[in-house]
């Protein structure tokens, strides 16, 4: 689930789906991302690893070739490997592909490099038209011109972001696969990531009293203007953005119920592990932010984690401390594989029922540098205020149960007694310097105690991939 916050996703409103998957499968209620962003947040996913070690952030944006992947042990054992992506971040342009042996790019009619989907989205009119007709020319025409088609009919119709596409496609895979392979199947779902649109009827028992669904999509979604002081938002407007995003998660929660329902009618479900996941959370006007960058406060990396199947069933609530970089060597265990040479890389740790490891004491999330960078910010938004320079650093956290460390590489400090200030609102890092030092220390201790793996690179985008990525708000 791109963009899913834990509050919204599993608090004490959780949408049906989700919520029969925790009352049958095991409930993660403190499990945290290694990164608030989509490329580092998955490269840890699937490697084990963090940032400071796998090397994929706002500076080297792939999936470092260096780094392990889980992927890669799945095929390795004899699992059918298939990835399903609605997210241009997470495609074998940046190294996501290694280890599948189908990769489908869900924005795509014909998987193929040029895009079409920026021209649809932004132009209007006679002016889409003649966009397209530019588009269609250049290259291979045909196939530009059947996913430029493709690309206007989904911009004109319906509010789905992929999530039905994509199970379309998995029922079909299901339908023809040979039933007696193991297989590892990936999906990633677009909804709930900005901007928000989802389908009205999931979405208008969340709006306060008196606004229409269409007064709703009319309130801006611009987080980087807003972040950069150029756009006025009000609490009013921040709780409709709220409305609409529990739209998007509940229209995604039955998307998600759709695909449970063709693992069962293909006969799948009794032997299947099934595990939902948010790479990140998301600021709805939370800390004076929109969006999921320039912080690692819980509302980006306090994530929803609930896993059905095998040792997970009827597994209960678990309060314990887990990280998403646990997640591989925990479905290693579950598909009972050995894969040493992956395992001896990893840096998270089972959670498996029957795994033989120590409770955690602490998780970690890294901010490695500013995504979109003030370069970029200033391309987008002409006179941006003094303060959005603010976000100029990388960041690092350490969080127990009771407190949590925020360090900045400007040196700013915030330490939160997050037991009891949960929306991290009382930075006691002046009154508690003891404690912020002792955090501080095991933060530099963990720091240490591991190497990096080789240096890795920015991914060669192609302009078309560079124009989705600022079509969903990521500027380069």
């Amino acid at each position: 689930m791109d963009t899913a916050r834990y509050d919204e996703s599993f608090g004490t409103a959780a949408p049906p789906t989700i919520a029969d998957l925790c009352d049958n499968g095991t409930k993660f209620t403190n499990a945290f991302a290694a990164a608030p962003w989509t490329l580092p947040s998955h490269a840890s996913v699937f490697s084990g690893q963090y940032p400071s070690k796998h090397g994929s952030n706002a500076t080297a944006k792939q999936f470092n070739p260096s780094a392990p992947s889980v992927i890669e042990a799945f095929d390795e054992a004899g699992h059918e490997t298939v990835a399903v992506s609605n997210n241009t971040w997470i495609s074998g342009e940046f190294g996501f592909d290694r280890g599948f042996d189908q990769f489908r790019k869900n924005w795509q009619f014909v998987q193929a490099d040029a895009d079409p989907v920026k021209i649809a989205r932004e132009n209007d009119g006679i002016e889409r038209w003649k966009e397209l007709a530019r588009h269609i020319f250049d290259g291979n025409p045909p196939l530009n011109a059947l996913n430029a088609l493709y690309a206007f009919f989904q911009h004109r119709h319906g509010s789905d972001d992929g999530a039905k596409r994509a199970n379309d496609w998995v029922k079909e895979w299901l339908d023809d696969r040979e039933e007696s392979d193991p297989f590892f199947l990936f999906l990633n779902y677009m909804e709930p990531h900005l901007e928000y649109a989802p389908p009205q009827e999931y979405t208008e028992q969340h709006l306060p009293d008196g606004v229409t669904f269409k007064e709703a999509m009319q309130v801006e979604q611009d987080a980087f203007r807003y972040i950069a002081g150029d756009l006025e938002m009000t609490e009013r407007d921040f709780e409709i953005l709220r409305a609409l995003y529990r739209g998007e998660i509940a229209y995604l929660d039955e998307q998600i119920g759709n695909l449970r329902e063709s693992l069962k009618r293909a006969g799948e479900w009794e032997d299947t592990v099934f595990v939902v996941i948010g790479d990140h959370g998301e600021n709805i006007g939370d800390h004076g932010l929109m969006d999921h960058q320039y912080c690692l406060y819980d509302t980006l990396i306090h994530v929803p984690l609930v896993i059905h199947g095998g040792a997970f069933t009827n597994g209960g609530e678990r309060t314990d401390l887990v990280q998403l970089t646990d997640l591989a060597p925990s479905l290693l265990d579950a598909a009972d594989i050995e894969a040493p040479e992956f395992r001896d890389r990893l840096q998270g740790q089972s959670f498996h029922p029957q795994a033989d490891t120590d409770p955690r004491e602490y998780v970690y999330a890294e901010y490695m540098a500013p995504q979109p960078s003030m370069d970029a910010l200033e391309k987008r938004v002409s006179n941006p205020s003094e303060e959005v320079y603010k976000y100029d650093r990388s960041l690092r956290a350490i969080r127990g149960t009771d407190w949590k460390l925020i360090r900045g590489s400007d040196g700013t400090r915030e330490l939160y007694q997050v037991s009891v200030d949960q929306m991290e609102a009382d930075n006691r890092s002046e009154t508690e310097p003891e404690q912020a030092e002792r955090l501080e220390q095991q933060l530099d201790d963990w720091l240490e105690s591991f190497t990096s793996e080789e240096d890795n690179t920015d991914a060669d985008m192609d302009q078309n991939t560079k124009n989705r990525l600022e079509d969903l708000g990521y500027l380069q």
